[in-house]
């Protein structure tokens, strides 16, 4: 089985490794162009680029994939009968598309047609969805509607979205090298995906993280796990920006106003929300200083009752 694959960050590595312990042939990789990291500015080389380089891969960064003849050119030349993509981060023209023998195959982060775009995986945990999962799919010309070729779901319950992307990258990754060699022998065939079921999972932005506490106490604990480990959930306390890296949502009552503080002590720091709960954060952070648990952070720093927050 000769493979193209495309691909970007950390969650793409996984399936790229399967690919080759199966023992198929990859003879180019293709990913982003080396950006500038945030510090220093140096030039960074991306996640499967570099797993791909230490594994002896080909690996291609062009800047463009539309309107590049050179590249269309190149890939019929080697004549794959697959192009595999996970989080390559382009859209593939169609002349891409139409090249390898038994179609290009994406592997997405959601339960489609749940969830199309950028951000599938955190978008879910934001929203406290109960599962997740992955899709095995044909890709087609518009964003993430191809047929369905393969899903598996996983609990989201208590994850954070670094948890989420760890879980489903690898768990992409074994179903690819599971539906490959049927889509080969015709056992898996597509399925058309339910366009009036679609919703769309837009990129995430730093403004997001700000915790609004007149939202329910389990809206915010999903809000918070969601935002781990970027871009990080924030409020503020005595006018500087306090990052919540773990909080949980508690039965409790209060019929304090949002944002206020009801409870400062060893279980951590207790802040009424919108639907009269509360929610404890449990590990926060500073300007300058590390993420730390919250009972730690009381005994330098005083946080009065009645403290409010936001």
């Amino acid at each position: 089985m000769k493979i193209v694959y495309m691909g970007t960050p950390d969650f793409a590595v996984p399936a790229l490794e399967k690919i080759i312990e199966q023992g198929w042939d990859v003879p180019l990789v293709i990913a982003k162009p080396d950006r500038p990291a945030s510090r220093g500015h140096k030039m960074q080389m991306c996640d499967v680029k570099k797993r791909a380089l230490e594994l002896g891969l080909t690996v291609e960064t062009p800047e463009k994939v539309k309107k590049n003849p050179e590249l269309v050119a190149e890939l019929k030349a080697i004549d794959p009968d697959f192009i595999v993509v996970a989080a390559y981060g382009k859209i593939l023209p169609q002349e891409i598309l139409d090249v390898p023998r038994y179609g290009c195959i994406n592997i997405h982060g959601s339960l489609l047609p749940k969830y199309r775009g950028a951000a599938p995986i955190q978008r879910a945990v934001l929203n406290g969805d109960p599962e997740s999962g992955v899709t095995i799919m044909y890709m087609a010309a518009e964003c993430d509607a191809g047929d369905i070729l393969a899903q598996q779901s996983v609990p989201l319950a208590g994850k954070t979205s670094e948890q989420a992307f760890e879980e489903l990258s690898v768990l992409g990754g074994d179903l690819l090298v599971d539906s490959l060699p049927k889509i080969l022998s015709g056992q898996l065939t597509g399925m058309p995906q339910d366009a009036s079921q679609a919703t769309y999972a837009a990129m995430i932005s730093k403004d997001e993280a700000l915790i609004d506490w007149t939202k329910g106490a389990k809206a915010l604990e999903s809000h918070v796990l969601g935002m781990y480990s970027w871009p990080i959930a924030f409020t503020y306390l005595d006018g500087e920006v306090f990052k919540i890296h773990a909080a949980e949502a508690l039965d409790q009552k209060t019929s304090a106003a949002p944002g206020i503080v009801v409870s400062a002590g060893k279980k951590g720091i207790g802040i009424a929300c919108g639907d009269g709960r509360v929610l404890v954060l449990k590990k926060v952070q500073l300007p300058g200083k590390k993420a730390m648990d919250a009972s730690a952070f009381l005994l330098g720093h005083t946080v009065e009752i009645g403290t409010v927050l936001g």
